[in-house]
This record gives C-alpha cells, structure tokens and sequence, in this order.
C-alpha cells in the first residue's frame, strides 16, 4: 500500500497492519466464495499430505525469467509424455504475492482455503525485434511428474511493487532428492536454451528499448571491413585477438593454453574506438556481447557470468577511464576499474570470452592496469587519422558524392582532425547541397570545411574530437587567444564544382 509522507511511525505501523489484515480478509472471502481448495489439489497431485513435503527454492534472475520459463516447459513436457502437465493459478488477491510456497500450503493445513485462481501471464522481449517476445507464466504453479514421481513447482517472476526484485521457483516433490535434481536440470536448460545465447545486450534501463528488468537487447551492427578506416595492420591484430584466437580454441586447449583474453583500445575521442567495437560485433554472428558503459560497468560481475555461461563471448567495457577513480559505486572503497579487473580474473582460463576495453586517456589506467596484470594481454592506438586516412574517411562517408581531388584537398586541409570530423563534414556538405536544392557538389564540401574551421565552430570542434594534435601536419598552428589546434583555412577561389578546393560559400 502507498504511504503519503510525513506520517508517524505509529500511524505507519498501523497503516501496514491494517493492510495486511484486508489482506488476510480477502484470502477469508476467497474461501467462502468456493471453489476448489489449493492445498486439495496439491495434495490429490503429489499423492500427500503436502502440509509435511519438503520444499527447495531457487532465485532467478530477473534478466533469465525467460530461461526458466522455457527450462520448465521443456522438463514438462519430456518428463510427462503420457500424464500431461497443467499450470494453475493461486487466489487471494494480491495476499498471494506475498505468501511463500510453504505459507500457501500452512494456510491450508490451518483450514484457511486458499483457492486454485487464474495464472498470471506476462509477454516479455526475446530479443531486439518487435516480434521477438514470448509469453511465460509470471505466476502459477506448474503440475507434472519428473523422474517418475508428481512435483509441483511454483513459478514467480520479479515484482518490485511487492518487493520481489528477483523470480523464484519453488519445487514441491515427495523427497528432497527429486527436487534438487529438478532445480538442477532446470540450471542446465536455463544455460542450453537461454534467449541471451548469441544476442546482443547491455545492462541499464531503456524505457523505449526491447529489455527486461533493466537488461536491454541491441541489433547487432552490420559492418564490413570496408566500412573500417584505421592505420596500418591496427584492425587485423585486433580481430585476430578477439575473435581468431576462438577459432583456435581446439588447439590452444590442446597444448594448455589460455583463451580467455583482454584487448585495450585507447586515443583520443573520435578516432573511431567504438566503430571498431561495432565492426567486431558485425564479424562474429553467434557470439553472445554484453556492452556495458560508464557507470553501467558496476553490471560487470553479472555480464561476466553471462559471457561464461554463453560462450564463446566479447564483454565490452566502453570508457574505462570514467570509472577509473570513482568509489561512488563499486564495492567497498575500491574504485569500481578495480572490480571490473578483477572480473576479468575470475573466469577460467578455458573461458572463450575476450573482453574489450575502451578508453580516451590511457594515463588514468596506467596504475590500474599495472596493478592488476595479466588482464589485458594486448593494447592497440586508434590515433588521430594521418592525411591518407582522412582521404579514405572521406571517400567512405563521401561515397561518390565529391570528386577525388575535393576530397584530397579537404583531407590535406583538416590535419588534427577525427573520424568523426570528417562523418560530420559530410553531412554539412550534403545538407548545405539540400538547403540549395542541388545535388552535392564539390564546393558544399568546401563551404562545409570553411564553416567547421570557423572561430565559431570551436565548441564543435572540440566536442567532435578535434584538438588534441597529432603531429601529422607542420601546419598546425596554435590559436594564441584560445589555445585552439587549428589548420589553417584552405585558399579561396576557382569555380564550383571544378574539382579544385576554391568556393566561396552562397549567399
């Protein structure tokens, strides 16, 4: 019952026990109103006198209801080919929500009657599509046999409005063998058949997002490697780290080698440290990722089990560097980088899970890393692009758009500039050409330089990554007033559309 606030302890006390007492009426009206008793109908099943059988309790995790749910209908219906199984709900009202299997069954052994209900359904997210759902009892009492003898098996999902942050199932079986062995092979199943197997996910509420109880499904990025844009041999060593090294796993085990690994990606913002996330992703279908950023990496100890039970896995842990001090949410007085560390240390060396690490400033994870070794065990630079890799981010979010020497000017005249400078760019050329009514043409790109190179545009700059200098070009000058790294404006002049780089904007 909502409490308005400001009231006494007394007057709550009182407000708390008068709702449990109308509680307690409406299981008492219940009764009254007939119907088939609960505690009849579990006894008739088991063949007992239910009020004296054990009871086994397993908490589920509000991210696997689903996983249970399947493991459960799978062990009905193989364990109860001919006898066939039901589901049937619990009255009460909302009484019900707070009575545990053993209160059901003393309720009925002191002749209170709580009565056979309806079964509460629930439709839950599958998956990252609209159709991608399934619907599970969230709560109800499944009735079949297992291993020959009857088990009931209760079945609640979480419900914070109850004070429920977690499900539960509760085995009611004629000895306490048969309902652990129950509880154990619904374990196996909830792993075998888990709807998190292969997906995409990342922990942190959405409240537009396919998710469940704060865990979120994602669409698996589709990129190619032509899409990817970095220097040297900098992408093969990382997909042969992440990803190849799992298509030795046979060999590896063989001759006692660790699987389990840790990639660091690290430079300035901007230069594409996510896009390349995003690529890894695209080129291993099948593999189960869970994302976790910023303060959501206080979820690493449950994405770590996920990845172990859901192998082979990538845990990416984006912008290490914000957490890399922060005592405000790990555990203790340890900065959470320190629990995340440590998570990475927990799986087996057999595990086939990389995790990839993120990070803007490497300098703040320098005495983390070196303190806890062995957790990353290969780290590559995503530096700012050079002349040659502006030209190709260019001709990648360009397309055929600009001809090649528009574009080799722009990449000349933009040193010290990011990946996300040159995307942007792009942009502004084509909405410029949009704006006009004209199909983009060389001069918008010009224009659409001059504009992001203007004193204006500083902020801009500086939130698309640009300013932290790469040495690439000689002409990068320092803006004595601001402090700003900026190229100088490339020359006017020439005709639009000529392919040289002159063009002075419209208007």
């Amino acid at each position: 019952m909502n409490q308005p606030p400001g009231i006494d302890a007394q007057t709550r006390d009182f407000v708390t026990a008068f709702s449990k007492f109308m509680e307690h009426v409406n299981v008492l009206a219940e009764a009254d109103g007939g119907g088939e008793r609960l505690f009849d109908r579990l006894t008739a099943h088991l063949g007992h006198d239910v009020g004296g059988l054990p009871i086994v309790a397993e908490q589920i995790p509000a991210h696997r209801v689903v996983d249970a749910d399947i493991a459960l209908d799978e062990i009905a219906a193989s364990a109860t080919p001919d006898a066939g199984s039901t589901v049937i709900g619990i009255g009460g009202g909302d009484m019900r929500h707070h009575m545990t299997m053993g209160d059901l069954l003393q309720h009925g052994v002191q002749g209170m009657n709580v009565r056979v209900g309806q079964v509460d359904y629930a439709s839950v997210p599958t998956g990252p599509g609209a159709d991608d759902k399934r619907q599970i009892v969230a709560s109800g009492i499944r009735l079949f046999m297992f291993d020959g003898a009857p088990v009931a098996v209760r079945q609640q999902s979480p419900n914070p409005q109850y004070g429920r942050e977690e499900g539960v199932l509760e085995v009611l079986a004629p000895d306490r063998e048969t309902a652990d062995a129950l509880i154990g092979r619904a374990r196996a199943l909830m792993d075998e058949r888990s709807i998190l197997r292969g997906q995409v996910v990342t922990f942190g509420a959405d409240p537009y997002g396919r998710g469940m109880a704060g865990l979120s499904f994602l669409e698996r990025p589709a990129l190619t490697r032509d899409d990817i844009v970095l220097p040297g041999h900098a992408l093969d060593k990382v997909v042969g780290h992440v990803i190849g090294i799992g298509e030795q796993r046979a060999r590896l085990q063989a001759h006692g080698q660790h699987l389990k690994r840790g990639v660091l990606l690290y430079g300035p913002p901007g230069t594409g440290k996510t896009h390349t996330v995003r690529y890894l992703l695209s080129a291993s279908p099948g593999t189960t990722a869970v994302l976790l950023s910023g303060g959501a990496l206080q979820y690493i100890h449950a994405a770590a089990k996920i990845a172990r039970a859901h192998q082979p896995a990538i845990v990416v842990l984006e912008d290490c560097d914000l957490v890399a001090e922060d005592r405000s949410i790990g555990m203790g007085s340890s900065p959470l980088l320190f629990e995340v560390l440590d998570a990475l240390d927990g799986l087996d060396s057999d595990a086939d899970v990389a995790f990839l690490l993120t990070t803007n400033r490497v300098d703040d994870l320098e005495v983390a890393l070196s303190q806890r070794p062995g957790r990353v065990d290969l780290a590559v630079e995503i530096p700012l692009p050079d002349e040659a890799g502006r030209l190709a981010l260019l001709r990648l979010y360009g397309r055929d758009l600009f001809g090649e020497s528009a574009m080799a000017a722009a990449a000349g005249h933009s040193a010290g500039t990011t990946a996300s400078f040159a995307k942007e760019l792009v942009r502004r050329a084509v909405l410029m050409a949009a704006v006009e009514g004209a199909d983009p043409a060389d001069g918008h790109l010009s224009a659409a330089l001059d504009d992001l190179l203007s004193d204006a545009e500083h902020l801009t700059r500086t939130l698309l990554g640009v300013g932290a200098g790469d040495g690439d070009s000689p002409n990068l000058r320092t803006d004595a007033g601001r402090g700003l790294m900026r190229p100088p404006r490339p020359r006017r002049g020439g005709a639009s559309g000529s392919g040289s780089f002159g063009y002075s904007p419209p208007g």
